[in-house]
């Protein structure tokens, strides 16, 4: 093997060599092609006293020159002198790079410095995204389009079928990148994104805008769920909101998009635009032509086309910038997805079996002795109750179920914190875990029955409303909650985190689906039936959902109810695509009804439900628990 010479190594000739370009008498010598060898060229040089004398003040020269560099006083020259065997080219005579000064030079244990211009450092979200979309498929361009087309049309009359018709296409778009880029559709992909349209359905049926929000709100959660598709507790959680980290990317990923396609298209793109655009000019002035002669085809043409006016322009262009950003938004996650799963949680420190068991213990035994009194009032014996603690039914009821539906919350919050740290050492650690939050969650079901108990009470005594059924229905929900984390312990938890939400998935849709306000009316009419007192004055703030139970009630109290309803329909004129369903059988049934003198009769109608038909004693008008 063979080793280059070191420094010290050479021949001392070097420095001569260097210095042979100088001008001088040493530069009368021998031609280049005479000096042969470098030791020959030193030895032809030492013959001459005057060169000898010219190198070694050369020599002394260039050493002054390197030791002024060393000690930072000037910089390294840029150019070093041709034909230099030092410093001027390196072996093969390939150019050796200039020598950093001292005062450039980093010591050991000094920190890099960085530039506050430079390129910033990747945020958390760049990192979790596991690779960048490649370019924007034109499929995807086109869905875009139509999502801001349709948003700017259709969006500004109101909310009903239109929804779900302007998520079509954004779904499409979101669909054709992520076969773009070379993603597989999953089994959980397919189930949340057709659960997020089927939410989209609730809008179109229900009249009712607080089902119509929750349907909303789940619809896009899941929607970007199903971009992501994370399943870990912190994933399921922040991949439900991901897809607002991926607004600003978008925007210059699909910019970029049509930039190329511009650029490329050697006109087709003008092509297609010019072309539309005559088709629009056509359709609009045929079709007022048509219109202007026949006015069956003017009704026709009025019912579908939307009414799009000069005054709420920038309204509707507002809209179509939002169709165009969430839809634009929605493929370039589909494209490149944040793996969300990735943001882990460090597990919980694992306690000792006696200090982890005991706290849970003690708490399963308090469960048990307030479920052991509770048994009385779920077999029936409330008069027993009611005797002892002097209380009427609907008093008792909402004594209670507050302090329950909070008991429920807690609890759910000690089971997470005892799963972080519960002792893992072996198969007995495990049985320990199961026995004791198996126990837990076993009693709190009873707490959750008990509640719903009470709730039935409440609402048997004071009727139904929206806050009661919204409590109850998240109290429900909560004992799902406790069923899963049961069938975790016993079939593992690795599908638990997807099916919490999939099951509040499942509830906001089954809420929106059995419409609230018609339960609520009918449940009030009910229960005048039954001989108890009706509050009216609720009732007609209800939505035209409740107008097929409302219309059964005798006068006055049927034009009492309708009336707000009826005149609310009649100001409205929106079309078919922002009117829901339940709006259109109200509208069926009242029809060209007119309340008229019959609301002169509403003012001396009681105004609430006193609570007194079980002769309880109590005078209180008005449950003060329930703002709505």
């Amino acid at each position: 093997m063979s080793e280059e010479p070191s420094d010290s190594s050479r021949p001392k000739s070097a420095p001569a060599a260097s210095a042979a370009p100088r001008p001088g008498p040493a530069a009368s010598g021998p031609a280049p092609s005479e000096a042969g060898t470098p030791a020959q060229a030193s030895g032809a040089s030492d013959t001459s006293e005057p060169g000898a004398e010219q190198a070694e003040q050369a020599e002394q020269a260039e050493q002054a020159e390197q030791a002024e560099q060393a000690e930072g006083r000037i910089p390294a020259p840029a150019v070093t002198p041709a034909g230099s065997a030092e410093h001027g080219t390196g072996q093969g005579g390939a150019p050796e790079p200039p020598k950093v000064p001292a005062y450039a030079q980093q010591r050991p244990g000094q920190l890099t410095r960085t530039n506050p211009w430079g390129k910033p450092p990747p945020s958390a979200v760049s990192r979790l995204r596991s690779v960048k979309p490649g370019p924007v498929h034109t499929g995807t361009l086109w869905a875009v389009l139509a999502t801001a087309l349709l948003s700017t049309v259709l969006l500004g009359d109101g909310i009903g079928l239109n929804v779900l018709i302007v998520a079509l296409p954004a779904a499409a778009g979101a669909y054709i990148a992520a076969r773009a880029a070379g993603r597989r559709l999953r089994p959980w992909s397919v189930a949340w994104g057709t659960g997020g349209l089927a939410l989209l359905v609730v809008p179109a049926l229900r009249d009712a805008g607080w089902p119509t929000f929750l349907a909303l709100v789940s619809a896009l959660a899941l929607g970007s769920l199903a971009l992501h598709g994370s399943r870990s507790w912190l994933g399921v959680f922040l991949g439900s909101l991901g897809v607002f980290t991926s607004v600003f990317e978008s925007l210059g990923w699909g910019a970029r998009g049509v930039r190329e396609r511009m650029s490329g298209s050697r006109g087709r793109f003008g092509v297609v635009f010019r072309s539309a655009a005559v088709a629009v000019v056509l359709l609009v002035v045929f079709g007022a032509l048509f219109a202007s002669a026949d006015a069956a085809f003017a009704d026709l043409l009025g019912s579908l086309t939307p009414d799009v006016s000069v005054g709420d322009s920038p309204w509707r262009i507002f809209l179509g910038v939002i169709g165009l950003v969430g839809a634009l938004a929605a493929a370039y996650t589909a494209a490149a997805p944040v793996r969300w799963d990735r943001a882990t949680v460090r597990p919980g420190k694992a306690r000792g079996r006696l200090e982890w068991a005991l706290p849970l213990v003690v708490l399963n035994l308090l469960f048990a002795v307030f479920l052991a009194i509770q048994l009385t009032v779920l077999l029936g014996g409330y008069d027993k109750v009611m005797t002892e603690t002097d209380l009427s039914y609907s008093e008792y009821a909402r004594q209670g179920f507050w302090q329950l539906l909070w008991a429920t919350v807690l609890t759910l919050g000690v089971i997470a914190l005892a799963l972080r740290w519960a002792p893992r050492g072996g198969a007995r650690d495990r049985t320990l875990v199961r026995g004791v939050l198996g126990t837990l969650c076993l009693l709190t079901l009873v707490v959750v029955a008990s509640a719903l108990r009470r709730m039935d009470l409440y609402v048997d005594a004071y009727g139904l409303t929206r806050l009661r059924i919204s409590v109850a229905a998240v109290e429900l929900w909560f004992g799902v909650i406790l069923v899963l984390i049961m069938a975790a312990g016993v079939f593992g938890p690795r599908l638990l985190p997807r099916a919490v939400a999939a099951s509040a998935a499942v509830g906001v849709l089954a809420f929106g689906l059995v419409s609230p306000d018609g339960l609520i009316a009918e449940q009030n009419v009910q229960r005048y039936r039954n001989d108890h007192s009706i509050d009216i004055e609720y009732l007609k703030g209800l939505s035209a959902d409740a107008v097929p139970a409302l219309d059964t009630l005798p006068e006055p109290l049927r034009s009492c109810a309708l009336a707000d309803i009826q005149r609310g329909l009649r100001g409205s004129d929106e079309p078919w695509y922002a009117t829901s369903w339940g709006e259109k059988r109200a509208r069926d049934i009242l029809g060209d009804w007119d309340p008229g003198y019959r609301t002169l009769e509403c003012r001396g109608l009681g105004s609430g439900d006193n609570g007194d038909e079980r002769d309880t004693g109590t005078d209180d008008p008005y449950d003060p628990y329930d703002p709505y």
